[in-house]
């Protein structure tokens, strides 16, 4: 069949439309003083460094995955929690599409790395690593530059 969306179904062999759409996910950028951001070292592909994240539940809201993914990845508690952005791009996760919402927030307790975290560090701006995962480079580029015109 031509087009990927249409298949047959497993089960009766009734040829039915499949519709895709991209997984929805949030990441967090958490801070823990002014100019700084946690960052967690991926265990899994894609490896690099990455804001902590990921995908959402079914029945889960976005905040509340925003708090789960900080505290199963880094330990921490998240207060302030704000949508910041969201991102598109259906290249920015070479797996599959997602869209990620990105919310910002105030990092609580002591960072310790857990789940799908090899590690866990707090960085300044200047600090950054360059081998960043996803879209976060774009993302911490805009956040600092929004950070920079407050």
């Amino acid at each position: 069949m031509k087009d990927q969306n249409i298949i047959p179904c497993p089960n009766c062999g009734t040829v039915v439309n499949v519709y895709r759409n991209p997984f929805l996910t949030v990441d967090i950028i958490i801070r823990m003083t002014r100019g700084t951001v946690v960052l967690i070292e991926r265990k899994n592909p894609p490896y690099g460094w990455a804001l902590p994240g990921g995908f959402v539940d079914y029945g889960e809201s976005l905040e509340t995955a925003a708090w789960r993914e900080a505290r199963e990845e880094t330990g921490l508690e998240v207060e302030d929690l704000e949508q910041f952005r969201a991102y598109s791009d259906p290249k920015r996760d070479p797996r599959h599409h997602t869209v990620s919402v990105v919310f910002t927030g105030v990092g609580k307790g002591t960072p310790k790395a857990a789940d799908d975290a090899k590690r866990v560090r707090v960085f300044r701006l200047e600090e950054l690593p360059a081998n960043l995962a996803f879209d976060h480079a774009k993302i911490l580029a805009d956040y600092f530059d929004l950070q920079a015109k407050a």
